[in-house]
């Protein structure tokens, strides 16, 4: 076992209050479930520093300067479907990360955004990913192929 697989969702209270919220209507993902939606959605994106993608090599769909709960609802409900699974990937694995149905993300946008400065959300039937970064907003966009 590596130390990045070790070192996977040891810190699971961060993301309590989203698991409180949604009940067993999330469910949090081993360290294969999550390396395997990363290798189809972020890890086809490269990196900006840490904790950033770069999304020249994809179609950006849409910037949002907003940072809320309100407007992470907005685009849930603008560019998935209301029934299709999203997974959420946050800034660390030591944070694990969590798939849910896109209606429930929406309605518990808010508790989501508490979790972490940053994350980002995968609908994985529209293979669109939303990035959030903490005062700066959201970008959204199509999984490069």
């Amino acid at each position: 076992m590596s130390a990045e697989q070790r070192g996977y969702g040891v810190h699971r209270a961060a993301i309590a209050h989203i698991l409180a919220a949604v009940g067993d209507a999330a469910i949090v993902l081993s360290y294969e479930e999550d390396r395997s939606f990363a290798a189809a959605s972020l890890s086809r994106f490269s990196a900006v520093g840490s904790t950033r993608l770069d999304w020249q090599a994809a179609e950006v769909v849409e910037r949002s300067t907003g940072f809320d709960g309100a407007e992470l609802r907005r685009l849930l409900h603008g560019h998935g479907d209301k029934g299709e699974l999203v997974v959420v990937f946050w800034g660390s694995l030591a944070v694990p990360s969590v798939i849910l149905e896109a209606a429930l993300a929406a309605l518990h946008a808010e508790t989501l955004l508490d979790c972490s400065p940053e994350c980002w959300i995968y609908l994985t039937d529209s293979r669109v990913l939303i990035e959030f970064q903490d005062g700066e907003g959201f970008t959204v966009g199509r999984v490069p192929s």
